[in-house]
């Protein structure tokens, strides 16, 4: 025969049995996490530019430039000298709505390897600077 004191309490008498957490197994939160260091005294530290954002911004400005100055020309008689000018630089460039497209796309061309050039340049001396 069993003896009553060998035998196991009923799943009944176990909160774990059916599945209430235990107050004690609860995780603790994590701490906060640290500051950031603070940045070395002198001077503040300087951004690099994109070399590819910036040509792209170049070029889109130089492209409209053009753009409107071809249409200005063409329709209100107005900077007629400098779109002249520009027609000796940019092949196809007239005043007129072809020509302010054709003049639009050689000025994109033009200011997105000039500001690409210009981006590449800063970041070079700002990198020697550092050292």
């Amino acid at each position: 025969m069993m003896d009553r004191t060998d035998a196991t309490p009923p799943p009944s008498a176990d909160p774990q049995a059916y599945g209430a957490p235990d107050p004690l197994d609860t995780p603790e939160a994590a701490p906060p996490p640290a500051p950031a260091p603070a940045p070395p005294p002198g001077r503040p530290p300087r951004a690099m530019l994109s070399v590819i954002a910036f040509g792209l911004a170049l070029g889109t400005t130089t492209a409209i430039f053009a753009f409107l100055l071809g249409l200005a020309s063409a329709l209100f008689d107005w900077g007629t000298g400098f779109a002249a000018a520009l027609s000796t630089v940019f092949i196809g460039y007239a005043p007129t709505f072809v020509g302010s497209v054709t003049g639009a796309v050689w000025a994109f061309a033009e200011g997105f390897v000039a500001g690409s050039l210009l981006a590449w340049l800063y970041n070079r001396y700002l990198r020697s600077s550092r050292q």
